[in-house]
Parts: structure tokens; C-alpha cells; sequence
């Protein structure tokens, strides 16, 4: 078994997520109570109690999920005696799961990196005012005919980027909403069978987010970081990378920069992956690489017995 653990990104979280961890590991709890402090806000409450409207919220929802996921790693460690370093070829997460991926793979601590996404979550929000930009998914297409029909879109001076490469047949696009709304009209000319605008309030992942990158510049080089435990493949590169340095510079590209999920897939496969396992909330990652690699084994783990059966198998 050569494993990558994978963690996920924003629109995982749910009302209720980490409850049943605390519920039955002190070493949970006590992850969600650090991030608490880390924040100086009841977001364990948040999680599990809602309203779902604030949970949603970008700079809630990135912390949560991020200590949701680094609840499970840290039940796996203190409960079942499996350090991620010793199983894991790679480590990989989508868009802030990337943070999570570097927090269990030990490059920042997991109050930094609470701290961390807080920034991001704030600066993401703050760098482009509600209502300018936004973003769509676009279906059945290939990613080079979603880039042309960014480009389509592009004009009289609007940007439109592909900013999420999911798989083949899903891609993201992002950038000013009248560029969104012209992609959702015209994207059946370029094959698309179908292109939804997505319910999201930023133009995530697009030129757009330059305000934020600059924000996470400065907050990623004040933190204290590590060389990375455990191989972590950038979004922004589908490739691993292990200096601390060059991880922090990619992390800021990443708030601007495309993420490249669908190579990084494929090079989970060119590097003799067999297990691709989801650490926190929801299934999508799994079921992006199921989809994806018939080859690979994809599944999530997120309740008690799914960690439960996961140690036993590793």
C-alpha cells in the first residue's frame, strides 16, 4: 500500500462535523479546544451547533475544516498509534485543505495554522467587494476548451481564469461576474454541457485575490515553518515539494494560481499511488480521484468507525 491523505476544501463543511470525534477521543477534543484558543472564538460551538449560515462564512469555514481533518490525524496518532510520516508517500489537499496537508505534515503547528486561515479566509472575503466577482462550474468539457472559453469571456477588460482543474468534465472557472455570467450563457458553443454559477461570494483562485495574496505573503513569513515530514504535492504545481521556503511561496501563488487537482491525480499515479484517503469532511476529493483513476483505491474517512477500519487496514 503506497498512500496519499488527502484533505478538502471549502463547501465540505456541515453543521454537526467533528462532534461524534469529540464525542469519543479526549485527543479531538482537545484539538478543537487548541483552535479554539488559537482564535480566541468557540468555533467547536460553530461546528457543531451552526447557524449554518456563519459556519459557511469563508474565514469560519477554512479553520473548521482544517480542524476537523487535523482532529482525525491527531485521533490516528494518540488513539490508534499510526503517525501519518510513517504511512503517507504524500500528502495533498484542495485550495485550504493544502493547509491542512502542511499541518499534518508538520511544516506549520496546528495553532499557526488555524491563525493561519483565518487571515486567508478574511483577506479572501476583503479583496474583491460582494457582488464583483464570482465563480461557475463548467461540465462534459475538456480543460483546454474551458480555457478558451475563459477567454471568451475575458474581454472589455474582464478577467475570467480556469481556477479550479478538478478532473476531465469539471473544471471552475473564476473572475468578475459579468465574465461569469457571459461563461454560463455562451458555454454550450464550447461543448460544455452544462455551467452553473457557483454560490460563492469571491472570485477564488483568479487575479483577482492579488489583495489577499499579499496579505498571506506576510502572514506565512512570520510564522515559524518546518521542511515538511511528509512530501506535500502544491496545487499549484502537481508536483511534491518538501522545503519549507519553497512551500510558503507556492501557498501565496495558490491564493491567485489555478488548482491543478486533475495532474495532481495523475501524479499520484505516475508515482505508484494505491490508496488516496480523505481526512475530514464530506467525500469530494475521494470521489474526484474515483472518477478520475479507476486504478487507485479512493475513500474517506471521517467517523470513528471509518478511522477505526482505517487503522486496522494501515
Amino acid at each position: 500500500m503506497k498512500c496519499t491523505f488527502m484533505f478538502p476544501g471549502q463547501g465540505s463543511q456541515f453543521v454537526g462535523m467533528g462532534k461524534e470525534l469529540a464525542e469519543n477521543f479526549k485527543s479531538a477534543k482537545d484539538v478543537f479546544q487548541e483552535v479554539n484558543e488559537a482564535l480566541s472564538q468557540d468555533l467547536y460551538k460553530l461546528m457543531t451547533e451552526g447557524p449554518e449560515a456563519d459556519l459557511t462564512l469563508t474565514a469560519n469555514a477554512q479553520p473548521a475544516l482544517m480542524a476537523n481533518s487535523m482532529a482525525i490525524v491527531r485521533v490516528l496518532e494518540k488513539d490508534f498509534g499510526i503517525r501519518l510520516k510513517d504511512k503517507a508517500a504524500f500528502v495533498a489537499g484542495h485550495s485550504l485543505g493544502e493547509y491542512s496537508a502542511a499541518c499534518a505534515a508538520g511544516v506549520f503547528s496546528l495553532a499557526d495554522t488555524a491563525r493561519l486561515l483565518r487571515i486567508r479566509g478574511d483577506a479572501m472575503q476583503k479583496a474583491v467587494p460582494v457582488g464583483v466577482g464570482g465563480m461557475a462550474a463548467v461540465m462534459g468539457v475538456s480543460f483546454k476548451d474551458v480555457e478558451a472559453l475563459a477567454e471568451a469571456c475575458s474581454e472589455g477588460g474582464y478577467t475570467c481564469v480556469a481556477a479550479n482543474d478538478n478532473a476531465d468534465g469539471q473544471v471552475v472557472l473564476s473572475g468578475h461576474i459579468q465574465a461569469i455570467e457571459k461563461a454560463v450563457d455562451i458555454a454550450g458553443e464550447f461543448g460544455a454541457k452544462r455551467c452553473i454559477k457557483l454560490p460563492v461570494s469571491a472570485p477564488f483562485h483568479s487575479p483577482l485575490m492579488a489583495p489577499a495574496a499579499k496579505v498571506m505573503e506576510e502572514a506565512l513569513n512570520a510564522v515559524s515553518a518546518h521542511r515538511a515530514e511528509i512530501p506535500l504535492i502544491a496545487n499549484v504545481l502537481a508536483s511534491a515539494i518538501e522545503d519549507e521556503k519553497e512551500i510558503i511561496r507556492h501557498l501565496v501563488e495558490q491564493v491567485t494560481g489555478s488548482v491543478r487537482w486533475r495532474e495532481s491525480v495523475i501524479f499520484m499515479k505516475e508515482n505508484h499511488v494505491t490508496d488516496a484517503i480523505e481526512l475530514g469532511a464530506g467525500k469530494v476529493l475521494s470521489n474526484i480521484v474515483k472518477r478520475s483513476d479507476k486504478d487507485i483505491n479512493s475513500y474517506a474517512v471521517g467517523t470513528p468507525a471509518e478511522i477505526e477500519e482505517l487503522a486496522k487496514n494501515l
